[in-house]
């Protein structure tokens, strides 16, 4: 039984997939993610779907729910970054 079948994506979530990032500078996320998971904490240079630039502190095993356009290599320093996205 898949509990997806019959729901819409909604923004509530839950997310229906989690895309590995790369950061870069120049290049957006295919698509705003909803989210990010980061499995090694440090720094976060991410730019929000709003369009501003923010450099946050992350934790390991973070779970940010911040609409995400892209996330920079300058001033990254989290790795294990995935994309929580409604595909």
């Amino acid at each position: 039984m898949n509990p997806f079948t019959n729901r819409s994506p909604s923004l509530a979530g839950p997310a229906t997939d989690a895309l590995p990032v790369t950061p870069d500078d120049a290049l957006d996320l295919p698509g705003v993610a909803i989210g990010l998971y980061i499995e090694t904490g440090g720094a976060l240079s991410l730019v929000t779907e709003a369009g501003q630039t923010r450099t946050l502190r992350v934790a390991d095993f973070s779970i940010l729910p911040v609409g995400t356009r892209r996330v920079r290599a300058t001033g990254t320093t989290a790795t294990g970054i995935h994309a929580l996205v409604l595909a």
